[in-house]
């Protein structure tokens, strides 16, 4: 067998390693969207020790998520992908981290008991720190300052000594996500997830949510079901006591990806041990630029943002480059085309996929097309937007013979009022009472248990759902 052909591990089909490949070979080619150093020296100090740090995932549990992701695409479970749209290093809080944790768990067990299939649960954190922009710069009463790309390059405030972007806050992304990931470990391996006491999981403020009787009756559900089956086996029955988690966040900053991509013994190729699942967002997914030569390289699954712009010729070639062997579970296409192109622009995607036979798992994010601004300059998205992207996306998959296989949603575990609409019909003016991200409006609890609702109606289930806001 040559170096260049390797035998998979999940079905012993033939896969070819990336040819004329390495972890730095996207420097030859042109990367958007990267901050400007003044100090190039210290950058490659900060890189370099970022190299000898420890991994903060392994290959197997990367492997084993690549498994999930294609049986998803074949129906056989559901992708639940959801976090902050940008986490800050001040979210390293156990209390932030815990709710965040509840709220996907939550979530997950309104899918597991609607749909009566496996959910695979990953996180968008423990390394969400960047967010790509619009422009390179901000200018606010007359004074231009860099723009503020994430915690891992720079800080929010308008000053010039803040948005001056530090290498050394690489190595802090680092420390803050292997400590995110360490109690998230923690805690799942404790039992905070064991499904004998889903009603641990509620959120301090879950009693005063219009949604809260029908959440309880599917918790009362699931504990009786859980007790049936052991008594009929006759004991406890382990499995149900901790669930698996995986983490993603956007192969955005190259330096940091490069920095973390190793190789490991007993596993042939690269992998990114920063995260089980990363992913290459709308604004770098230029066939022939840095971030999609960066990631046809490494062996985790990945994830490519698919927006209203891109054509279905463009799309089918970076289909090829990210899976050229046509791999289960390597590649999950996350559709965001907002609520009113989704009609027009989705059908042709999935007919091009479909008809080249490609092996994808079709995922929806209804949060990115859907933003605005309001004459406040207030950024947020309409509850009724979101829920009606995710309801068409279901419609036009079923009548294209294709499988909405998973959701990406931006949601906190906090009781914020970022997101217009939802259950208690949020307005303009409830905006300003909890308002806190720092980039991008995040649904509430309330609001994403009732995307988790739609989720089950749309596939065959049958909670009921309040009218929509």
């Amino acid at each position: 067998m040559s170096n260049a052909m390797r035998v998979d591990e999940r079905n012993l089909a033939p896969v070819n390693e990336a040819r004329d490949w390495t972890p730095a070979s996207w420097k030859n080619r042109t990367a958007v969207q990267q901050p400007v150093y003044a100090d190039g020296a210290a950058l490659e100090r900060s890189v370099a020790e970022l190299h000898e740090l420890p991994p903060l995932v392994t290959s197997w549990e990367v492997l084993a998520l690549k498994r999930k992701l294609s049986d998803a695409a074949e129906g056989r479970c559901f992708l639940l992908q959801g976090g902050d749209c940008a986490e800050s290093f001040s979210d390293c809080n156990s209390s932030l981290i815990a709710n965040r944790l509840k709220v996907l768990l939550q979530m997950s067990l309104v899918l597991v008991h609607g749909l009566k299939m496996p959910v695979v649960r990953v996180g968008r954190f423990a390394g969400q720190y960047a967010k790509p922009r619009s422009a390179d710069t901000e200018t606010r009463d007359g004074v231009t300052l860099p723009c503020y790309r994430g915690d891992i390059v720079n800080a929010p405030e308008f000053t010039a000594a803040a948005r001056e972007p530090d290498p050394r806050r690489l190595i802090e992304a680092h420390t803050k996500s292997a400590m995110t990931m360490n109690f998230v470990r923690g805690l799942i391996d404790g039992g905070f997830a064991d499904l004998h006491h889903p009603e641990y999981w509620d959120l301090a403020w879950v009693e005063h949510s219009p949604l809260q009787d029908e959440y309880r009756h599917m918790v009362e559900a699931i504990g009786d079901s859980v007790r049936f089956m052991e008594t009929l086996a006759g004991e406890s029955l382990g499995s149900f006591n901790k669930v698996d988690f995986y983490t993603s966040h956007e192969a955005l900053l190259l330096n940091y990806e490069q920095a973390v991509t190793r190789k490991v013994p007993r596993h042939w190729g690269w992998f990114n041990l920063s995260t089980h699942f990363p992913w290459i967002g709308m604004r770098t997914a230029a066939l022939d630029g840095a971030h999609v030569e960066y990631c046809r390289g490494i062996r985790n699954p990945m994830g490519l943002k698919v927006g209203p712009g891109v054509k279905p010729e463009q799309l089918l070639r970076v289909i090829d480059a990210l899976n050229p062997d046509n791999e289960p579970g390597r590649l999950t296409l996350i559709t965001r085309m907002g609520a009113t192109n989704v009609e027009a622009e989705l059908p042709q995607h999935l007919s091009a996929v479909k008809a080249e036979g490609k092996r994808v798992l079709w995922c929806c994010d209804p949060m990115h097309g859907n933003g605005e601004t309001l004459a406040s300059g207030v950024k947020t998205r309409r509850f009724a937007n979101i829920r009606a992207e995710l309801d068409h996306a279901f419609d036009i998959h079923a009548a294209c013979g294709t499988r909405l296989g998973g959701v990406h949603l931006e949601l906190t575990g906090e009781n914020v009022t970022e997101c217009l609409g939802g259950a208690r019909d949020l307005t303009e003016i409830d905006l300003a009472r909890a308002y806190k991200s720092t980039v991008d409006p995040r649904l509430n609890y309330e609001q994403s248990l009732e995307i988790a609702m739609l989720i089950v109606r749309k596939r065959g289930g049958t909670p009921a759902l309040p009218s929509a806001k």
